[in-house]
């Protein structure tokens, strides 16, 4: 049975979404495994996507049609506060939290722009980090650390930490897989 987005270590088994902000440069990536129960179903899926202008990278794990949905309500936010992406992802966690409909998704979101990035859940949170790495789904452990430890001890850029830290998560997750894609900003 898959761990719910809303569970508090905020783990799913489903997908791994990194973002990196490294020398100025803010990457989010996503794998691109679909997975079924035990069964691999799809291994190029795109969990990552630009939206609002190209201006904001927003990653998603959990169900396709949930983060559709989501990534369209997040969409919506930011056109009706001009852009502005703390605004929207409270307004969004805040409608998620409280929306009948809404708050059966079962979905954790990274959204990201030049000078932010977030974890927005259907529990209310909206989590700046304090380290320039952010990471969700069944991979998420994995992946944080290996980047974490590649921006202090590597000379990576933003893009090649995202790559090699979701390697690292494919290398050790069932539920990743090693077909990355990488939104930059």
């Amino acid at each position: 049975m898959p761990t719910h987005a809303n569970s508090p270590a905020g783990t799913m088994r489903s997908t791994t979404i990194l973002a990196v902000r490294h020398r100025g440069v803010t990457v989010v990536a996503g794998d691109g495994q679909v997975t079924m129960e035990a069964t691999v179903i799809k291994h190029g899926a795109k969990k990552v996507r630009r939206i609002y202008n190209d201006r904001i990278v927003v990653g998603i794990a959990g169900a396709t049609a949930d983060a559709m949905a989501l990534s369209e309500r997040l969409e919506s936010k930011l056109e009706r506060y001009n852009g502005s992406l703390t605004r929207a992802a409270v307004e969004l966690a805040r409608e998620w939290r409280t929306d009948k409909y809404l708050k059966r998704l079962e979905a954790l979101m990274i959204a990201a722009d030049q000078e932010v990035m977030y974890l927005i859940s259907g529990t209310g949170d909206v989590i700046e980090p304090d380290a320039p790495v952010l990471a969700i789904g069944s991979g998420s452990v994995a992946a944080r650390a290996a980047a974490l430890a590649l921006v202090e001890h590597s000379d990576l850029d933003a893009a090649g930490i995202a790559k090699a830290a979701m390697a690292i998560a494919a290398a050790i997750c069932v539920y990743t897989n090693d077909q990355i894609t990488v939104e930059e900003l």
